[in-house]
């Protein structure tokens, strides 16, 4: 247990069978009862401000047919977001999108840090772990991939593209993945979208892939098509042929 009284990792799925990695920052809108909720109403426990809704499933579902571990988060984003460093503003987000958060409103830098030694550094710590086995396995050339979801509407804009497939430094599998997703015609899918690294989202990305020059891709799914296991197994497996495609693409080690 960590000093919230609550794991705030899990790691799940097999090391050493694959050349992949699966990160779920945003697995869980799990709130350690000594936070008070919050201070959050019952819809902002349960929005996609608390969390990425259908990521776990649909990460849960990818570990398994790619063969590959999976670390996830187990505490909400509203109480750390593990895909944030201390100083960004929104690690420990006053207001995320319309929803206050009275919880985060009257931390001390104590505070502030006392949350990150709970939450993100044991987090971080297990993806390097895993990383690392993973790499003992296969010398350079693992591949990172993070899931997410996002919400259809934001800000009271609907979002059309269903697939957004991110990058930091090394824009090669994205690009790769995207190139699949046209060619396959199934989805509405986009480079950078609905989110890019300007937006300070690709945190995991830099901090494990790039740091290592290993290949990465963040992937953004629109969470209504995910919202529910059944939903989130099908996109599941439509990924899991697009993310092999788009790997025999891109060689192993980034130049």
């Amino acid at each position: 247990m960590d000093a919230l009284g609550w794991p705030s990792v899990a790691v799940m799925g097999k090391i050493g069978a694959t050349p992949l990695a699966l990160v779920c920052e945003h697995a869980s809108a799990f709130i350690p009862p000594a936070l008070a909720g919050l201070g959050l109403s019952e819809e902002a426990k349960t929005s996609h401000a608390a969390w990425d809704i259908g990521a776990l499933d649909l990460a849960k579902r990818l570990s398994v047919r790619l063969s590959a571990p999976l670390v996830a988060g187990q505490i909400s984003r509203l109480v750390y977001d593990c895909n944030r460093p201390l100083e960004a503003p929104g690690s420990i987000p006053n207001v995320s999108e319309v929803h206050a958060v009275p919880g985060n409103q009257a931390l001390t830098a104590a505070d502030r840090q006392a949350r990150f030694d709970a939450v993100h550094e044991p987090f971080h710590a297990a993806v390097a772990d895993v990383l690392d086995r993973q790499l003992a396995a296969f010398p350079g050339a693992v591949a990172l991939i993070t899931v997410h979801t996002f919400t259809p509407v934001f800000h009271g804009q609907r979002r059309e593209v269903e697939i957004g497939f991110l990058h930091h430094a090394d824009a090669r599998l994205a690009k790769a993945a995207v190139a699949h997703e046209a060619q396959e015609g199934q989805m509405k899918a986009a480079l950078n979208a609905p989110y890019s690294a300007s937006d300070g989202v690709t945190y995991t990305l830099q901090k494990h892939a790039d740091s290592r020059g290993l290949r990465s891709v963040m992937i953004e799914v629109r969470n209504d098509l995910v919202d529910t296991p059944a939903k989130a197994e099908t996109v599941a497996d439509h990924l899991a042929q697009t993310l092999m495609a788009a790997l025999s693409d891109v060689p192993e080690v980034v130049q």
